[in-house]
């Protein structure tokens, strides 16, 4: 797929695309004779890990940190070590969920609040 497909399957920005490759995030897999970036679907579900994190707070290190172990345990399902790190990074996950939940919750209450006003 062109940048373009996948900026719209993905709700990423062009802009927000290319800095991902800049920085190493996510490297389209190839390019065009003309120099046009190719993502495989692999490339996608790669970018989708990122856009879901983004709303959580990681930073790029932190995204790239877990990439590292997604792509570890396609080469070593079984490892022990990376299913461990793999655990800790869905409990933080869970935990900043809950956070972000929380602070749902009393932007709600702050909008039933004006509303009374």
């Amino acid at each position: 797929m062109r940048i373009g497909e996948v900026a719209e399957q993905t709700s990423l920005s062009f802009r927000t695309l290319r800095h991902y490759e800049d920085v190493g995030l996510v490297i389209p897999s190839g390019r065009t004779e003309g120099g046009f970036r190719l993502y495989t679907p692999r490339d996608v579900a790669r970018l989708m890990i990122v856009r879901r994190m983004k709303p959580l707070g990681y930073s790029l290190d932190e995204m790239r940190a877990l990439l590292d172990v997604v792509d570890a345990l396609v080469d070593a399902p079984e490892d022990e070590q990376l299913r461990a790190r793999l655990s800790a990074l869905r409990d933080e996950a869970g935990a900043r969920r809950a956070k972000l939940a929380s602070q749902v919750a009393m932007a709600d209450e702050f909008l039933a609040q004006l509303a009374q006003i």
